[in-house]
């Protein structure tokens, strides 16, 4: 287990049982890849909550995104630009990345927990499954939880922004 990424699994961990989330953390191998790792937590690849930070600018907007949809789709960023005011929307630097969540990349829970990361998320992820699953804060552990609960206690801004 690296060091990137503990702190983020800890504060994820007490959030939830915090909040009483029906959930379960799971051990695997490290992998970060959306495709591998559902076959390794036996959940279906729709239910893996993907976590992308983008920038968004123009129209006097600068905004960071946690942007979360479900793993089998494609994020439109000019679609989550809009929604957000902006004109483009651009993946953040792996130094971004790094300043922004704690997490390497794959690794991505979708919870901010830093005030300049604003948290979106497309509702296709929460209509298809009771469940949702997730990497949390590190590529070997996941967390399989309630998708009511999700919305709960994470309560992200619900956009379309998927491609179609």
């Amino acid at each position: 287990m690296t060091d990137k990424g503990v702190a983020v699994h800890q504060q994820l961990v007490a959030l939830l049982k915090d909040n009483e989330a029906r959930y379960r953390v799971m051990d695997h191998e490290p992998v970060g890849k959306c495709e591998e790792v559902s076959l390794i937590r036996g959940t279906a690849l729709g239910q893996g909550a993907k976590a992308l930070v983008c920038k968004i600018k123009g129209n006097g907007v600068k905004q960071h995104v946690l942007a979360i949809l479900a793993a089998d789709q494609q994020a439109d960023l000019t679609l989550l630009a809009q929604h957000v005011g902006g004109l483009k929307a651009s993946l953040a630097s792996p130094a971004e990345v790094d300043a922004l969540t704690g997490c390497v990349f794959g690794a991505i829970p979708p919870f901010s927990f830093h005030s300049s990361l604003k948290l979106v998320a497309d509702p296709l992820l929460f209509a298809r499954f009771d469940e949702i699953a997730f990497n949390a804060g590190l590529l070997e552990k996941s967390i399989v939880m309630d998708t009511a609960d999700y919305l709960r206690i994470a309560r992200p801004e619900l956009i379309d922004f998927r491609r179609s």
